[in-house]
């Protein structure tokens, strides 16, 4: 009896050291602009070639500008970091979604929605989020420098085996409660350590409800609590999302793989390290207050007191809400919000921008907000274009962006000034994660929602009238 990652795993065990590391086959190579140079400058050095091209995927995300990319790239440093995975693809042979091209977008974003993402693969990218595209039911997990080069050159990579963890989310969810407000509950249950040394499955009632989508986000976010990384189980709804798109198999490969993909589930009575069952159906839309993900809290709730805190944390509690300018005990309902992000390979996909402009639709962006709506990829943008939602955007008051990581991280233009409070649907909140003295609050795309439309940190219940769950 074998649990759905150790099935996987097994599958692409190439050789096995004793007390060991294993050299695990990769299926797919995802790299983008920031942690792709050094490794192939290493292989360059070497004389070395890449072993099968076919299966590597590059795509500029991380440093580029989210308006006029027609234009030269401003800032030298993302420039030359852009120009050089340019100049290494054509070098080495690889597919490239560069600036412009019509594929371009967040390597976790772009990696399913054009069907390069199948259930029972094992993926890497130069990119602690990679855990995303476990969704499908993969193993996947970002890799360091020095290992991206491993992989260019021999395909494999040799990683000591993690422990097995099994979440279970059981009841249904309560509407205005998603897949951001599951993992950020998770998260502050577990802490950022809690699944350290873990491959984490997610599985109950609640989970199978979520989309494909909403299964991205959720495991999206587990790097933020220490797993190597996380996944679900594919089913139907997985192989719905998959079949027909470009680079899916195809007629009797369909068939074929198909076969295979329904055996990609945990075995009755296998075991886990360890396991941990939550009550779905009590989860609260979630804000973080601190600067890690881990500390969340409802959105009508409160900050804890420095009192229940343990002595080992007491001072990083302190720091971070003096970093944040908040206090122990105090509720951040109606607290003042300068900008709101939607976007990232966290929430910036079709499903987050509907949500948005669902609730956003005839009414009209807080005067005091600046909004930053950035769309995951150009399939993403181009959606919503013929949806008709930029408009429904326009007419609120809102401009739509270019596709890039923009306001999750601090390496292009899209940087929140020193200070000011920004609500994000991205997946960090560390001290200048989003610019240098930026104060971050996570959310999801409902509630960045209901902030955008007040102004400040709203719950959704008190703007909008939702009946079904939003998942």
């Amino acid at each position: 009896m074998k649990t759905l990652f150790d099935k996987i795993w097994d599958n692409h065990a190439v050789t096995t050291v004793e007390d060991g590391p294993t050299q695990l086959y990769i299926d797919r190579h995802l790299c983008h602009e920031v942690t792709s140079p050094q490794a192939f400058a290493g292989m360059r050095k070497r004389g070395l070639t890449v072993f099968r091209p076919e299966q590597t995927i590059l795509t500029a995300d991380h440093n580029i500008p989210t308006m006029g990319q027609d234009e030269p790239i401003r800032d030298s440093i993302s420039r030359i970091q852009v120009d050089t995975l340019a100049k290494n693809a054509k070098e080495f042979g690889l597919t490239h979604y560069g600036l412009g091209h019509s594929k371009n977008g967040i390597v976790h974003v772009i990696g399913p929605e054009n069907g390069y993402t199948q259930p029972g693969m094992t993926i890497v990218c130069g990119d602690s989020h990679t855990s995303t595209h476990g969704a499908f039911g993969t193993i996947a997990f970002g890799i360091g420098t020095s290992e991206v080069e491993m992989v260019l050159v021999s395909q494999c990579i040799l990683q000591t085996r993690p422990k097995t963890m099994r979440v279970n989310f059981e009841g249904e969810l309560n509407p205005m409660v998603g897949a951001k407000d599951l993992a950020l509950y998770m998260i502050s249950q577990l802490s950022t350590g809690g699944a350290t040394g873990y491959f984490v499955e997610y599985a109950g009632e609640a989970i199978r409800s979520l989309s494909m989508e909403a299964r991205m986000t959720m495991c999206n976010l587990s790097i933020e609590m220490g797993a190597r990384g996380g996944l679900i189980a594919p089913d139907q709804k997985t192989f719905d999302y998959i079949e027909g798109r470009e680079f899916a198999p195809k007629g009797a490969n369909w068939d074929k793989a198909l076969a295979y993909w329904k055996t990609l589930k945990t075995d009755e009575g296998a075991k886990f390290d360890k396991e941990v069952t939550f009550d779905a159906s009590k989860i609260k839309p979630m804000i973080t207050y601190g600067t890690n993900p881990g500390m969340g809290m409802y959105i009508d709730g409160t900050i804890p007191k420095l009192e229940d805190i343990d002595d080992a944390g007491k001072k990083s509690f302190e720091n971070s809400l003096k970093y944040m300018g908040f206090q122990s005990g105090e509720k951040l309902e109606g607290k003042q919000i300068d900008y709101v992000f939607l976007g990232s390979c966290t929430n910036g996909r079709i499903e987050d921008f509907r949500l948005f402009t669902k609730y956003v639709k005839g009414r009209k962006k807080a005067d005091n907000i600046t909004a930053w709506l950035v769309p995951g990829s150009w399939k993403v943008r181009k959606q919503i274009e013929a949806e008709g939602l930029d408009r429904i955007l326009n007419d609120a008051g809102f401009e739509l962006r270019q596709p890039g990581c923009s306001a999750c991280l601090a390496m292009n233009d899209d940087k929140i000034p020193a200070g000011k409070y920004a609500v994000s649907t991205s997946n960090r909140n560390f001290e200048g994660r989003q610019g240098p003295g930026s104060r971050t609050i996570l959310a999801g795309p409902l509630v960045a929602a209901a902030v955008a439309v007040t102004g400040k940190i709203t719950n959704p219940s008190q703007v909008f009238e939702i009946n079904t769950v939003i998942a």
